[in-house]
């Protein structure tokens, strides 16, 4: 049987989409979702203590220790050692989101058996799919795989339908508080399947750090505000401290369900745009309610 170790969210919540959660032995501390990976061994841990501190004070912690070429994780390699995978799911897209690089290379280098390191460092949602194919291809469950992937197509099919045709709305989508960021890779094309657009936001490119100025220049209806790694409960306290936008409907979101992760609930993310751009054309069709306005209302 293959054994699974993931230092990844992602990675995790694309195993157990494609059936292949019993596999997983091993992983990160970040790895949360389902709630069934609670009972998992952790084999990486946060190398800074991050708790109460700024959203400013984060951002300088974490920079201070990349400019020092040190890893933002540690990994235990005794552990890893001992649960003795087969195959490593990981990222090299992001030092903050998870171990990558040096660190886990290091790690991996003298264990025993030669695991597979499957690398999930996608910048699009066709990197997306790609990463769910190629999980599937080393975890043997290929044909979930090609099935969840249409199922999410038709998802994001069914929005661009009822979207069709409405007034496109004026979007920011922030991902960070202080300094403030702009979204990156796979969040602008959600936003445009959803009826939106972001004049700030590069596909496919890594986020931006912007000013207040260049956010109010654009002029949004709505503000998403999505900071990485954070769910709804901690966006909605953080989101408390940003600067006014006038004129827009500021709306808090879970971030690590549906945008900062590229998983298999990112179709489940667009309909989520879709029903805060234009909830007279797309109803939230879920029982949660993985968002809070914090100022405005929506139209």
């Amino acid at each position: 049987m293959t054994r699974i170790v993931s230092f990844l969210p992602a990675g995790t919540e694309i195993a157990y989409a494609l059936g292949a959660g019993t596999l997983l032995v091993g992983r990160s501390h970040e790895c949360d979702y389902p709630p069934e990976v609670a009972h998992l061994p952790v084999v990486s841990r946060p190398a800074l203590d991050l708790d109460g501190l700024s959203a400013g004070d984060m951002d300088r912690a974490v920079a201070e220790r990349l400019q020092g070429g040190e890893s933002l994780y540690l990994v235990d390699e005794g552990l890893l050692r001992a649960l003795s995978p087969d195959v490593i799911l990981t990222q090299d897209l992001c030092q903050v989101c998870a171990p990558s690089g040096n660190e886990l290379t290091r790690a991996v280098r003298d264990l025993p058996g030669s695991p597979r390191v499957v690398w999930l460092s996608p910048q699009t949602l066709e990197g997306i799919e790609e990463n769910i194919l190629a999980v599937g291809e080393a975890t043997g469950t290929s044909r979930a795989a090609h099935a969840l992937i249409i199922e999410n197509r038709e998802r994001i099919e069914r929005v661009r339908n009822a979207v069709a045709g409405a007034s496109i709305r004026r979007v920011a989508f922030l991902e960070w508080l202080d300094p403030i960021f702009a979204a990156g890779h796979w969040v602008p094309e959600m936003i445009g399947l959803a009826g939106g657009h972001d004049p700030l936001g590069k596909a496919g490119a890594e986020s931006l750090r912007v000013t207040v100025d260049a956010v109010r220049t654009g002029a949004p209806e709505i503000v998403v505000f999505a900071p990485c790694g954070y769910r709804l409960e901690q966006a909605v306290e953080l989101g408390s401290h940003l600067p006014a936008f006038p004129g827009a409907t500021i709306i808090a979101v879970d971030a690590n369900a549906y945008f900062a992760r590229p998983g298999p609930r990112v179709a489940e993310g667009i309909e989520l745009l879709a029903h805060l751009f234009h909830p007279d054309r797309f109803a939230w069709p879920h029982r949660s309610r993985p968002w809070q306005v914090l100022a405005g209302y929506i139209r």
